[in-house]
């Protein structure tokens, strides 16, 4: 009995192996999604309100 071995990839090309990968893939992702949603994210305490005097607005007809 001879042993032989395949060179060519053809038909035997394992399709499991691409798309575990691509689910690890997605699942990292969403991962890194999620706990960059978690930070919290430090927001202004007062509101900024400028009053813009009248003198330097121009009509525009």
């Amino acid at each position: 009995m001879q042993f032989y071995k395949k060179t060519s990839i053809g038909k035997s090309y394992n399709y499991t192996s691409i798309i575990i990968k691509i689910i690890l893939v997605l699942i990292s992702v969403s991962i890194v999604i999620f706990f960059v949603g978690k930070i919290n994210f430090p927001a202004p305490n007062k509101l900024i309100k400028q009053e813009i005097p009248r003198e330097n607005l121009k009509i525009v007809k």
